[in-house]
């Protein structure tokens, strides 16, 4: 999967990633724009999870919604 590709598969998944994590801003969409571990920050920063339970939420997500980085 090349750079082009990823980016589009995050434009289609971040209304599901918003969906999941109600906190996170447009802003915080456009900083994480693709990056797991952007997501896993963002969601420790707005949540005050740990950085384990971020993870764990992240792949959660990933598995349920068929997500590739």
């Amino acid at each position: 999967m090349n750079k082009d590709e990823v980016g589009g598969n995050w434009k289609q998944f971040k209304g599901k990633a918003k969906e999941q994590w109600g906190k996170l801003t447009d802003d915080d969409m456009t900083v994480i724009e693709g990056k797991r571990d952007q997501l896993v920050g963002k969601i420790q920063e707005r949540y005050g999870n740990t950085k384990d339970e971020a993870d764990k939420q992240v792949t959660d997500w990933e598995t349920r919604h068929d997500y590739r980085w």
